[in-house]
């Protein structure tokens, strides 16, 4: 079973920068498509972004684009990141790294990705 474990979370001001990583237990992600969920208090957990596949390019949600970047480290295809820039405190969330299979390229819905890491907490304050 591979496990996936994020890092980089913790208590950022608003308008700074931080990137989060995710790291996986075996190299899932030359083998499947890592993305991106968070779920904020009393919300639903909702879309982020997920890695672009052949001439596709990365997908994000309307509310991150233009300012999270996702990227893979294809030097070592176990490691994923997040670089978040121009946060607000509404992205303020537990964000998940998780992977999808090649065929369901396209989809945000969280039914389609498979393994889950277990979180990190990111609270932006202003």
């Amino acid at each position: 079973q591979v496990h996936l474990v994020e890092s980089g979370g913790g208590f950022v001001q608003a308008g700074d920068s931080v990137r989060l990583s995710c790291v996986a237990s075996a190299r899932i992600f030359s083998d499947s498509l890592p993305g991106w969920f968070r779920q904020a208090p009393g919300k639903e957990r909702e879309f982020v972004a997920v890695i672009g596949w052949r001439d596709a390019g990365p997908l994000y949600a309307d509310s991150v684009k233009g300012r999270f970047t996702i990227s893979r480290d294809d030097a070592n295809n176990t490691v994923v990141h997040l670089p978040m820039n121009k946060r607000n405190p509404e992205d303020t969330a537990l964000y998940y790294c998780a992977t999808t299979s090649f065929s369901k390229f396209g989809s945000t819905s969280s039914q389609s990705f498979g393994a889950w890491g277990g979180g990190t907490q990111v609270t932006v304050y202003s």
